[in-house]
């Protein structure tokens, strides 16, 4: 089974107005990682691209959506970069995205740019070492894989029996995805290892190294970057762990090359919104959780109660069912599913509102407190927390900065975020241009920015021009933006009142100081904020608005860099401990760091804010 990896190819279009989705993913030393992280953006932005690209010092991942002769300009404009030689451009075409909800989880409706520390995290654990890439399993192209299964597959003599007992089959992917879709190969052994995430694959190959060792590995996942670490991982265990191979392009590049499936049965995963992608061969092979009938629609996006993993449930159980749990939860002895048929009063706009991931312009997951049903009974849901960015900041970029915290905060919170009321013009810091006497402005186009509060006299319009900055960078600008305080209060309120309560708010920087703000002109009217919880991150007390003495009576968390080595530089922690006294002392967290101008995710900091949230849930 000796192999070498097949060129790179590239589906060929016609390049019209079509909808298309681009995968690929190259490892390879990055020399400099933000600067191709800066070129994503601007580039993807100029072609009107939406999806995910995660970009690293061993390389990159790209799952992108746009229109095919955007996608092809883009394959054309990195194949001209020796960083991407060898690469495999995986580009099909397909319908444009439909379901909104489902496109907005998977990042489909904008652009995420990100730098990573590694593609793939395969082991969550630190006492893990993360195997060299050099390690990874032999490519196989997919005729070749084919080739391999078909000869220990249908062979019959004792030669090829030994043969086969000498070869496993391994699905490097989760357990959601193998349900609806596996190799499925006559008398050759195939593992699924039924994991929540790819992070527990480690963990699995410990636990059944006797089940690989000297065995002949036959690897595959989605599009292949998952097996080029698994595989690391699995050879790197020595003797008896030399012969692993994987399925180069993934499932999409075999189902290419086997129009009809070929060992493959059922639908191939994907994480994009088309949620699957399907042979010839009409077969299901996914089930219901509630009735156990076939289905393997994705679309509605059930998850488990308890580890929020996606479940499987057909059209006519979700009207019944209230609460689902994942066959993982039940082996770890999780209650069942809890049904109770929905009331015949229920209205539309309460069957909306409960499976509604929100309103377009706010952005995220669903909603883990118990909230009432109609019905009378309880329904378990996570915290749902109103989420305020900083200044010259847009809900989009404060969701991807965040994105390590929802992660962490996944199974009790769910983050909605919205852009401010006041657009920012655009600025730039003039650097000198050796080919002209004046400074030019950037050459890509800008995502506008917004705030919640901005200085007297500033320019605020919706015309996308870039001018020179006033000056360099004022660590104390933040004293000066004292204006737009009514019409930012007068929006978050219509915000409120459009999209359901919250039961927290979360401000950042300047948008810690507007949440303040918006919590204390709730008391002073209301005689209590709307809100259960605030948290507060690298905040200050804003210098408009009514400063009073009467502490803000709602339980707060703090968090900001603390005066020592690691300081935040553009929030003073004098400045956030004082809007931190400006709320009760018996009813306020605070949580000090070394990390600078950013929400810490790393222990311990991360486990005092879920040790702060779990008092609510």
């Amino acid at each position: 089974m000796d192999a070498t990896a097949p060129p790179p190819t590239s589906t060929q279009h016609n390049g019209d107005g079509s909808y298309g989705v681009l995968l690929y993913y190259k490892y390879a030393e990055v020399p400099d990682a933000p600067a191709l992280a800066a070129f994503y953006e601007a580039r993807c932005r100029a072609l009107a691209l939406v999806g995910r690209v995660r970009v690293g010092p061993d390389g990159v991942n790209a799952t992108l959506g746009g229109r095919m002769a955007a996608l092809e300009k883009h394959v054309e404009e990195m194949s001209s970069n020796c960083l991407f030689d060898g690469t495999d451009f995986k580009l099909a075409s397909c319908e444009d995205p439909v379901d909104e909800r489902v496109a907005r989880e998977c990042g489909f409706t904008s652009l995420s740019v990100r730098l990573v520390k590694e593609l793939v995290t395969l082991c969550s654990n630190p006492s893990l070492t993360t195997p060299e890439i050099s390690f990874a399993g032999r490519h196989l192209s997919a005729a070749e894989f084919h080739s391999v299964l078909q000869s220990v597959g249908t062979s019959t003599n004792s030669e090829a029996a030994t043969e086969k007992n000498d070869v496993v089959v391994l699905d490097a992917r989760n357990l959601y995805e193998t349900r609806i879709g596996k190799f499925d190969v006559p008398n050759v052994e195939t593992l699924h290892p039924d994991i929540r995430q790819y992070s527990d694959l480690p963990l699995w190959i410990d636990e059944h190294t006797e089940k690989l060792r000297g065995k002949s590995i036959m690897m595959y996942c989605t599009g292949g970057i998952r097996c080029e670490m698994a595989s690391a991982y699995i050879r790197s265990k020595g003797e008896g762990f030399e012969n692993v191979f994987q399925l180069y392009g993934g499932i999409q590049r075999y189902l290419e090359q086997f129009p009809d499936g070929g060992y493959f049965d059922g639908k191939n995963f994907v994480f994009d919104h088309r949620i699957s992608v399907g042979s010839l061969k009409d077969n299901i092979l996914g089930t219901c959780l509630i009735c156990g009938l076939t289905y393997d629609d994705y679309s509605s996006r059930c998850r488990c109660s308890h580890c929020r993993m996606l479940v499987l449930v057909c059209s006519t159980c979700q009207d019944s069912t209230k609460e689902y749990v994942c066959e993982l939860c039940l082996r770890n002895g999780k209650p069942c599913c809890q049904t109770s048929v929905r009331q015949d009063c229920q209205t539309e706009s309460e069957l909306s509102e409960s499976s509604s991931y929100g309103k377009p312009s706010i952005s995220n997951k669903v909603s883990t407190a118990k909230a009432p049903m109609s019905n009378g009974s309880e329904q378990l849901k996570k915290l749902r927390i109103l989420c305020l960015h900083g200044f010259r900041q847009n809900a989009s970029n404060f969701k991807g900065r965040t994105s390590a915290l929802a992660k962490k905060l996944k199974h009790i919170a769910e983050l909605v975020f919205i852009d401010a009321p006041h657009e920012l013009s655009f600025v730039y810091q003039p650097k000198p241009d050796p080919c002209s006497d004046k400074p030019s402005p950037p050459s890509f186009t800008a995502r506008t920015k917004f705030a919640w509060l901005v200085s007297p006299n500033t320019s605020c319009h919706t015309e996308q021009e870039w001018k020179i900055a006033d000056g360099p960078f004022d660590p104390l600008q933040y004293e000066k933006q004292t204006e737009g305080l009514e019409e930012s209060y007068t929006y978050l309120e219509n915000t409120i009142a459009e999209n359901g309560n919250f039961d927290g708010i979360l401000g950042f920087s300047q948008g810690a100081a507007m949440a303040a703000l918006l919590c204390r002109q709730q008391q002073k009217t209301c005689s209590s904020p709307k809100f259960r919880f605030g948290i507060f991150c690298s905040g200050y007390p804003a210098p408009v608005g009514d400063l009073d003495s009467e502490p803000i009576r709602l339980p707060s968390l703090h968090c900001f860099g603390g005066g020592g080595e690691g300081h935040d530089r553009q929030i003073a922690s004098r400045a956030s401990t004082e809007l931190a006294c400006m709320f009760e002392e018996d009813r306020r967290t605070i949580v000090e760091h070394d990390m600078g101008h950013i929400i810490p995710t790393r222990p311990p900091y991360i486990d005092r804010i879920k040790e702060f949230l779990c008092n609510f849930i």
